[in-house]
């Protein structure tokens, strides 16, 4: 039943996802017959002619019948503005911006642990200076954090590529753009999620053995710790695909960010809905495997289950 129950919250989230989508497009000004045309000259009896084959003279409940009809057969559509199948256009950008996501999630997760393991139960000085500069980095826009690092790397002291660049070099700025402020929310975490840990029975019976303070964080603290971090995971998907969008722009990347901005200024439908489905689809089975994670980190939890 708990299987059952989660596949149904996944679907009614990737429901609500393409439902608003549809709404939204639909009720912005702007007619799709001019974004389907683009600058091109037509007649009245062309316009009427695309009109009568998408179904745009048809009542607004109908067309959005008419759309689920297709998603479900798997039919994401046609992209005005592309020129191609919607799947075909995001398939071409598809690897960029996973590359792009799990570079970041890595710097992220990596960055927050190895920063709350060296401050969890410090001095007030040294733990201080960390949640200073952890609540700084959570305020700064990461466009703004990317185009100060495009300053200072790439047109100062030239260590990476500027803009447009899918070279491994190219991906550090970005990815660290991306990153930073996830990095320093998911620090502020674990280190209160790492200093309860560091109080408990077991943890002293593992420091009686002898074990050293980094030996009982490698070994059982951390583990332990991650918890409560993972459960962010499903705001971390939705942090970095939002990001990934402003971070390409900066960055002058290809990718699903570039791709979005391009379809929501085309009024491109099915490509912005077929964006907004694999955001959806994303995020629900991350939200499974973070279920399927607990038990493997706790196994009270594996036990219970």
């Amino acid at each position: 039943m708990t299987a059952v129950r989660r596949l149904l919250g996944g679907l009614a989230v990737v429901w609500g996802a393409v439902t608003l989508t549809f709404l939204a497009l639909h009720l912005t000004p702007g007619s799709t017959v001019d974004a389907i045309v683009g600058q091109s000259v037509v007649t009245p009896e062309v316009r009427a002619q695309i009109v009568a084959e998408y179904g745009l003279d048809q009542p607004l409940w109908i067309q959005y019948l008419s759309y689920l009809g297709r998603l479900v057969r798997g039919d994401l559509g046609h992209s005005y503005g592309q020129g191609t199948q919607v799947a075909e256009a995001i398939g071409e950008q598809f690897g960029s911006t996973l590359l792009l996501v799990a570079v970041g999630l890595g710097l992220a997760f990596g960055g927050a642990v190895l920063v709350a393991a060296a401050t969890a139960h410090r001095s007030r000085w040294w733990r201080g200076s960390a949640v200073g500069a952890e609540r700084v980095s959570v305020a700064v826009p990461p466009f703004w954090l990317g185009i100060l690092l495009l300053v200072a790397f790439s047109f100062s002291l030239r260590w990476f590529p500027a803009i447009g660049s899918d070279s491994p070099r190219g991906l550090v700025l970005p990815a660290v753009a991306l990153a930073v402020a996830p990095a320093a929310m998911l620090s502020q975490v674990m280190r209160h999620a790492l200093e309860k840990t560091l109080e408990e029975p077991f943890v002293t019976s593992a420091r009686a053995r002898g074990l050293t303070r980094t030996a009982v964080l490698a070994r059982h603290a951390v583990r332990h710790a991650l918890l409560p971090v993972v459960t962010l995971a499903g705001w971390l998907v939705a942090a970095f695909i939002g990001g990934a969008i402003v971070t390409e722009t900066v960055f002058a990347r290809q990718g699903l960010g570039r791709l979005t901005v391009t379809a929501i200024e085309g009024k491109d439908f099915p490509l912005v809905s077929g964006l907004v489905l694999v955001s959806a689809v994303a995020y629900v089975v991350v939200g499974i495997g973070v279920d399927a994670l607990y038990g493997v980190l706790d196994p009270r939890l594996r036990a219970s289950t």
